[in-house]
């Protein structure tokens, strides 16, 4: 009873007109004497942002702060793909005939996740990673390679938590949640950046200006709150790390694994 209780709660607050409450109240200057709570309730390590905690002007603000220079170094060998983001690791796995299995028990197809692209034929027996950035992560998305955007997709949807409970108890979360997917072109094959919206994520934002050729560890894009990222490589291209499972925890520029030249 309980659990459907809060099934039915969440599908009522997945409603976008909730998350634009949400995202307008925290990029007020109101929001700003939140912060210092936000960051206790969440152990996040302020020393670690750019800017003091005062100098922020909202707690969106706060929450899509950089970092201080040389915190998170990136992989430097040529063939590295390496993490877009700090996150935990919540599925990953070999893509079986356009299929990711067992997400949090569920699974998932290429298509659904791509919302039918002409580019799922190039996934169907590639790679796949979820990870999930919870709010006490860094929440800036940057180039897992180098390489250049040739397809960039918005794709429409709810705002379901993408968090455990999420995963679990709601449907097909990662598939009906909106989206926006960027397709990198590297030298040995594609990846795709799934970039998925959750409860209370206001937006996801590409960084200004848009970028269009990209280095591994360029910034790319970043939530508005926290969410979930899926990437994807193409077949054939890549040789995953073997010691990464489901439930480790990787930061921005670690390897992932090794393209295939």
């Amino acid at each position: 009873m309980t659990r459907w209780l809060l099934r039915m709660t969440t599908e009522l607050s997945s409603r976008k007109f909730v998350s634009r409450l949400t995202g307008r109240f925290a990029k007020s200057s109101f929001s700003r004497r939140l912060i210092p709570r936000f960051a206790a309730l969440y152990g996040i390590p302020v020393e670690e942002a750019e800017k003091n905690i005062e100098d922020y002007r909202s707690l969106n603000d706060f929450f899509s702060r950089r970092l201080k220079p040389g915190l998170r170094p990136v992989d430097s060998a040529p063939d590295a793909l390496t993490s877009p983001v700090d996150a935990l690791i919540t599925g990953c796995g070999v893509i079986k005939d356009g299929m990711m299995l067992q997400i949090k028990g569920q699974d998932y197809t290429v298509e659904e996740l791509l919302n039918g692209s002409p580019r799922i034929a190039q996934y169907r027996q590639g790679y796949f990673w979820v990870l999930y950035l919870s709010p006490t992560d860094y929440h800036r998305i940057h180039s897992p390679c180098d390489g250049q955007i040739v397809e960039s997709e918005p794709i429409p949807g709810k705002v379901y938590p993408v968090n455990d409970f999420g995963l679990t108890s709601m449907r097909r979360v990662l598939s009906r949640n909106e989206r926006l997917v960027t397709y990198i072109r590297h030298e040995s094959g594609e990846v795709a950046v799934v970039k998925v919206g959750a409860m209370n994520v206001s937006s996801i934002r590409y960084v200004e200006p848009k970028p269009d050729r990209l280095s591994r560890g360029d910034e790319l894009a970043y939530f508005e709150f926290g969410s979930t990222i899926v990437l994807l490589t193409e077949d054939g291209t890549l040789r995953p790390r073997p010691d990464l499972k489901t439930g480790d925890r990787v930061r921005m520029g670690e390897r992932l694994g090794t393209l295939i030249f």
